[in-house]
């Protein structure tokens, strides 16, 4: 049964960072089950393996720049966004990684279309996005690493964040009035109200069994 781990408060990426490490190491030798682990991050600005990424970095102040391990551009995370991280074996079903981002592309669609939202995919761009008031908007960023096929990282969607933070950056290469939140297009939304329907969605479109949603510290997920 897979486990879906609410982490509670803001997590500082490092701390999210060595756990997903701890988790890929013991899912590739089958010491644990497959995990998603749902979480708001402290703001942090990450740099993935595009060509020239850091370029896109411009006036980061005293936020964190971090380069990591999954492909795509620049991203930023903080409060008011949901992230998550699928922790998930590939092995001998689904060893497709256009697949694996599609799926989670999927997974964000089907709560979105919940919503009552028309969100829509970018051939060129992988992610999620929204009608805006000239050209779609991003909505929610993906960027997957995997090793022997056990994947990690996986995808950000804003639901209330403070937009101007995408400002110190060109997310995804993009200008930052690119980026849009859920609360724009559906006021009220919450992002704790999310956290189910992402979990739901992340096991249909993933194919992995739905256990029940635990909430924890950080700290606490591998004891």
């Amino acid at each position: 049964m897979t486990r879906f781990l609410r982490l509670r408060g803001q997590v500082g990426y490092s701390e999210a960072h060595d756990l997903q490490k701890a988790l890929l190491d013991a899912r590739i030798a089958g010491e644990v089950p497959d995990t998603v682990l749902l979480l708001e991050h402290s703001p942090t600005i990450t740099v993935g393996r595009a060509r020239d990424a850091v370029r896109n970095v411009l006036e980061p102040g005293d936020t964190p720049v971090v380069t990591v391990e999954r492909g795509g551009d620049v991203t930023w995370h903080g409060p008011g966004q949901l992230v998550a991280y699928p922790i998930v074996d590939l092995r001998g079903r689904r060893e497709d990684l256009h697949l694996h981002l599609h799926s989670l592309e999927a997974a964000v669609i089907g709560v979105l279309a919940d919503l009552g939202l028309a969100p829509t995919r970018d051939a060129r761009n992988t992610g999620v996005w929204l009608p805006g008031p000239v050209l779609p908007q991003k909505v929610c960023s993906i960027g997957i690493a995997c090793r022997r096929w056990v994947t990690w990282h996986g995808l950000a969607l804003n639901v209330d964040p403070d937009l101007s933070a995408f400002a110190r950056i060109h997310p995804c290469g993009f200008s930052a009035d690119v980026m849009t939140r859920l609360v724009d297009h559906v006021p009220g939304v919450t992002l704790d109200a999310l956290v189910a329907p992402l979990a739901r969605h992340l096991a249909i479109a993933l194919d992995i069994p739905e256990g029940p949603l635990e909430t924890l510290d950080v700290g606490d997920v591998l004891r």
